[in-house]
């Protein structure tokens, strides 16, 4: 089996930051790009986005699966049937602290068994560009001047700086 073959690594990854989320005594929410395959109450759909709590306490009968996730919660005291494709999944995250892990942004008209077919973000990157199916070109660049991009390079001017400006963070949307 090659990587073209494997299943997604999303399911896998959702389950290990659920697990740490608990481990650590934070709050697992996950951001999900809704379209009509997702099953949520519509009435708390922002922009296209749900974000959900799906820690054991807001919860009951979750279940992590490889393709859904599934479980039942309360809104408004109402009690709902939620599910997702975990494809549509855009983000893991701790409420606490904002730690967590993103996904790439699901192209639309994908279905489960499409996103699960496409090679993981983790999979080795090809030493050429390559055009994927939607036609875009993907290449591993490497600025110029940097250390080992030409074999005659000398040491540089001066060395990185560190990007300015806030730190990087999820946002929440309730």
């Amino acid at each position: 089996m090659n990587a073209l073959e494997s299943t997604s690594t999303r399911p896998y990854l959702i389950r290990a930051l659920y697990e740490w989320c608990t481990d650590n005594g934070f709050t697992p929410y996950v951001a999900v790009l809704v379209d009509e395959t997702v099953q949520v109450p519509r009435e708390y759909v922002k922009n296209g986005e749900i974000v959900l709590n799906i820690s054991f306490d807001a919860t009951s009968s979750l279940k992590l699966g490889n393709d859904f996730i599934e479980f039942k919660a309360r809104f408004a005291g109402s009690a709902r049937e939620i599910m997702v494709p975990v494809s549509r999944v855009i983000a893991i995250y701790a409420r606490e602290n904002g730690q967590g892990m993103a996904f790439p942004v699901p192209v639309a008209g994908t279905t489960p068994a499409d996103e699960a077919a496409k090679p993981s973000p983790l999979s080795s990157v090809p030493a050429a560009p390559t055009e994927s199916s939607e036609g875009k070109v993907v290449q591993l660049v490497t600025p110029e001047g940097a250390a080992g991009n030409t074999p005659d390079a000398g040491p540089d001017p001066e060395p990185p700086r560190p990007p300015s400006g806030p730190r990087p963070a999820l946002k929440r949307i309730k």
